[in-house]
């Protein structure tokens, strides 16, 4: 159990360094503008759909147009959006529902719609529960302006709506999943991109075969930073960061979305999965001084909580968000520990309102 937990100290403590690196960027503000897509796949209503959608809408840059795609004429979305657009009578803005059958990932078949009606040649792919500021599309357009740049990516903050599922969601994106991101790429470039945002050039996405190149795979935005650096693209992680709006209505749903993940995860990068344990030393903390009461296990325990806080805080300054309650921290790490345990087992995920085999996207 010391070495579990002397594996997790060394790893917040990299962390650590990590989120406070990060947070020292600047983020940049495009000289030339070219003209820029924006792809929204939208299925169902997401909370607040409205607001999220408006902010892709009220960018301070003069050349885009944002595309909105559904895969089904009845889907409830439809009617949101149609109110977006006639909001902005002078933006470029356009519905295209299409519901044509697809054969492995929905959402990148919806996207299919999309590209295929796009004007521009920068193409930014965000999910619909993500919110902007007017800065976006400057800061994403200036990083993939770069040399040998051919995607773009952004971390993404939780922004909690409702009870303790959605404060504990939103925990899980923020100290869990956005430092695990950073330490993975304290080293240089990222090798993958993040649903928050896929910012990509058309001619780097038709170099690696299309869209199509990553229908197969539940995983779309891991193998769409895969595939670009097999072919000699850089991705890089932009340091502006998007804010997801997160409404888990209960535990259990919270549990089937992170359970989802989990199994994503596992099916594109087993051994990382396998070892990312250390990334939850809290809990192997608590068991071993609960457990083995000692001087060396309660020592233990309060270096591990000590900078378990610390990464909570930092990432809280580095994000801009509220604190936590401390007692969540635990709750949350012994929960996300448990889902990684349950994500070492099963194939079965759940997508929207669809149930998927992860063994069948691969």
């Amino acid at each position: 159990m010391l070495i579990v937990c002397l594996a997790g100290i060394a790893y917040c403590a990299i962390a650590l360094v990590a989120i406070v690196r990060f947070a020292r960027r600047p983020i940049p503000r495009a000289g030339a503008r070219p003209g820029v897509t924006i792809l929204k796949p939208i299925h169902g209503l997401e909370a607040e759909l409205f607001e999220n959608l408006c902010s892709f809408c009220e960018q301070d840059y003069e050349t885009f147009e944002v595309m909105f795609g559904v895969a089904r004429a009845d889907d409830p979305a439809i009617g949101v959006i149609r109110r977006v657009i006639a909001r902005f009578p002078n933006r470029d803005l356009s519905l295209v529902v299409d519901d044509a059958p697809f054969v492995g990932n929905p959402k990148i078949a919806n996207l299919q719609h999309l590209f295929a009606r796009a004007k521009y040649d920068l193409l930014v792919i965000a999910d619909a529960d993500m919110r902007v500021d007017p800065r976006y599309l400057s800061a994403i357009s200036a990083t993939l302006s770069g040399e040998g740049v051919g995607a773009v990516t952004c971390l993404y903050a939780g922004d909690p709506r409702g009870g303790l599922a959605s404060q504990l969601a939103a925990l899980q994106l923020n100290d869990q999943f956005a430092p695990s991101v950073l330490v993975a790429t304290f080293a240089g470039d990222p090798r993958f991109c993040l649903g928050s945002t896929m910012a990509v050039r058309r001619s780097a996405l038709e170099a690696i075969g299309g869209l199509a190149a990553i229908a197969p795979f539940l995983a779309d935005d891991y193998m769409l930073g895969a595939l670009l650096t097999a072919r000699g693209y850089r991705v890089v992680l932009s340091r502006y960061v998007v804010r997801n709006v997160v409404a888990e209505p209960g535990l259990r749903a919270l549990v089937s979305h992170e359970l989802r993940w989990a199994r994503t995860i596992r099916s594109v990068q087993t051994a990382g999965y396998v070892f990312s344990f250390v990334t939850f030393p809290l809990p192997f903390a608590l068991a071993w001084a609960a457990f083995s009461p000692g001087a060396l296990q309660w020592g233990t325990l309060l270096v591990v909580l000590a900078l378990r806080v610390s990464v909570h805080e930092a990432m809280r300054r580095a994000f801009a968000l509220d604190r936590s309650p401390v007692w969540m921290i635990p709750l949350r790490d012994c929960l996300g520990l448990g889902i990684w345990a349950a994500g070492l087992f099963g194939t079965s995920v759940r997508w929207k309102d669809q149930r998927l085999d992860a063994r069948e996207l691969l």
